[in-house]
């Protein structure tokens, strides 16, 4: 039991994150964003495990563990999360985040090619319903200045669907990098989600002069800068440990699932506290891309 509400922890912190991420990237660029978020977060990170005399930890894991988590975090939270802010700034969040959240999709798809894993009816009936939901939400466009908008949300849905191709392929490293008989513990799952973190900030702040050339991300307001800091914290310290720590203590096919119910928490704060014209028909959408996805791993 504690995995799977270890993974509905993950859900309810991936919507928190999504409406502050909204907030901040009305006054600064995606890339900008992603880079003042993971460095600030992988130093809190850090500084956590060794308050609590837990820095051994990610000195002491094994390489391929090591390995996986850095990879990961490359993956999903650098070209992943990137997509995903670029995403959120075109589309906002009651559209982008439910698209996103098709990642448990690309996760079969990666199992059929590549694990030659047979695909059922239930199989087929949660992708049908998945790719349904999302071309409801592609549909959905403001009717002023149609052919404009028509070019933004055809934008915001190709990043927001290579946002879940990434995380599928950082979320499976995740599950490998925790799952081994050496790393099955709450420290370990701290110390991976820790390495991940740290991984992608440094590589992105190595590469700062090349993919963000003005230094957006030192020129910050103090205002965006502390929305970030605290998105990052929950997005990233909470949401993605209690998605790594949920690999330890139940299977891949019930936590995944879980932790995508964010589309209905995330249409929920989109129109209560973001004011977004969230329609019926987004609502209908998000319902539709949730049920697939449960379809798919809880059949």
């Amino acid at each position: 039991m504690i995995g799977e509400i270890a993974a509905l922890g993950a859900a309810f912190s991936w919507t928190i994150s999504a409406i502050l991420y909204k907030k901040a990237l009305s006054k600064t660029k995606p890339i900008s964003a992603n880079i003042v978020r993971l460095v600030c977060t992988s130093i809190i990170l850090v500084a956590f495990m060794t308050a609590i005399g837990k820095f051994g930890v990610l000195t002491s894991l094994p390489m391929y563990a090591f390995v996986l988590a850095s990879i990961s975090g490359i993956i999903g939270l650098g070209l992943g999360d990137t997509f995903y802010m670029t995403s959120l700034k075109l589309i906002g969040v009651a559209r982008a985040v439910p698209i996103t959240c098709t990642y448990p999709l690309f996760g079969l798809l990666w199992a059929v090619l590549l694990l030659e894993e047979a695909v059922t009816l239930s199989v087929l009936l949660g992708a049908a319903a998945i790719v349904f939901g999302v071309w409801l939400l592609r549909q959905e466009r403001d009717k002023d200045n149609a052919e404009t908008q028509k070019k933004v949300v055809f934008k915001g849905v190709a990043y927001a669907l290579a946002t879940a191709i990434m995380w599928s392929v950082s979320i499976t490293m995740i599950d490998m990098a925790v799952t081994l008989p050496e790393t099955g513990t709450l420290n370990h799952a701290l110390a991976v989600n820790t390495i991940r973190v740290t991984a992608i900030a440094v590589s992105l702040l190595a590469s700062a002069p090349i993919i963000d050339r003005d230094f957006g991300f030192l020129k910050m307001q103090r205002k965006t800068l502390a929305v970030l800091i605290l998105g990052g914290i929950v997005a990233l310290g909470f949401g993605w440990f209690f998605l790594t720590y949920s690999f330890i203590n139940t299977s891949e096919s019930r936590a995944v699932p879980l932790s995508s119910t964010t589309p209905l928490f995330s249409t929920i704060t989109g129109i209560v506290l973001l004011h977004e014209q969230v329609t019926a028909k987004n609502a209908l959408a998000s319902t539709i891309i949730v049920f697939g996805i449960f379809l798919i791993f809880m059949i």
